[in-house]
């Protein structure tokens, strides 16, 4: 259902509002460049800071651009049960593809509880779900085998794993079954990922390089993991320079870079990045030889 290189796309802002023209025009050239999937409304996109309003307008501008070209995959979990329903129906009215869920955050639910959010998702939504497994953002960690027992319900279609641990994938592999779709949330370690059943990466580094993003993925998808591995030694500086300071600011500088006059600004609590995070930026996009 989805594969390949999926960016998590950077939300752009210009004078406290929603860059939209910038933002169908990135869109258009995420397109143009080969990326598979879009994910507006993810951790990268500062989905957190965004309005109700704006959660919905950046998501009808994504199904608008893309014209389903490629599938889009809606960021809609919080930390409520209720508001992750009510954002699934109304990316689904809007004409996304998918939700994407995250593990519920701050609250630190048990596993019997995330199974519960899930299910109740899933049971709502007009629209498949993929799970957003990042215990480093959320605290809480769904297990292999909550997974496996809420990947039988028909609407739970893929994980999007950021756990961090290559391990899990043979795992929930052979727990939740071939056909279940698993995504790395790690772009340093999408070569392992794939190499081990994953099909694709929601990725922060295709903001800045989807050609060679989706080149990189395209080359494990035909085996050729050769060519694969001198791509990820093209973009593995890349893939660590993106998160030397609070994301997405070091992706939003990197984007000026490639993209003249595309804004850095963000939104509170994020800054602008540092001056150290700017330059190990640079040094990664002159050795990927994209500046």
């Amino acid at each position: 259902m989805f594969f390949g290189s999926i960016p998590a796309l950077v939300t752009p802002f210009s004078g406290g509002r929603v860059a939209e023209d910038t933002f169908a025009d990135f869109i258009e050239w995420q397109i143009s460049e080969g990326s598979n999937g879009l994910v507006p409304c993810g951790t990268t996109g500062e989905v957190a800071t965004l309005t109700t309003d704006e959660h919905r307008e950046v998501i009808a501008l994504t199904v608008r651009v893309a014209n389903g070209r490629v599938p889009v995959i809606a960021g809609c979990g919080t930390y409520s049960t209720a508001n992750s329903i009510e954002r699934a129906k109304v990316a689904a009215d809007l004409g996304a593809d998918a939700v994407l869920a995250v593990v519920p955050y701050y609250n630190k639910p048990s596993q019997a509880g995330l199974a519960a959010h899930f299910t109740a998702i899933a049971d709502a939504s007009p629209i498949p779900i993929v799970v957003y497994n990042v215990p480093s953002r959320t605290v809480a960690d769904i297990s292999v085998e909550t997974l496996a027992a809420i990947s039988k319900h028909p609407k739970i279609v893929a994980v999007k794993d950021a756990t961090g641990n290559l391990g899990r994938v043979s795992d929930q592999r052979l727990k939740c079954g071939e056909d279940f779709c698993q995504l790395s949330g790690n772009d340093d370690m999408a070569l392992g990922f794939n190499a081990m059943g994953g099909v694709g990466c929601i990725s922060v580094s295709a903001n800045v390089a989807p050609k060679l993003c989706s080149d990189f993925q395209k080359a494990t998808r035909e085996g050729r993991w050769d060519d694969a591995l001198r791509l990820q030694d093209r973009l593995y500086p890349l893939h660590a320079a993106l998160f030397t300071d609070a994301s997405p600011a070091p992706t939003k500088y990197a984007l000026t870079r490639i993209r003249p006059g595309f804004p850095t600004e963000l939104r509170l609590p994020l800054v602008e990045a540092s001056d150290a995070s700017k330059r190990a930026v640079d040094a990664a996009l002159e050795h990927a030889g994209l500046i």
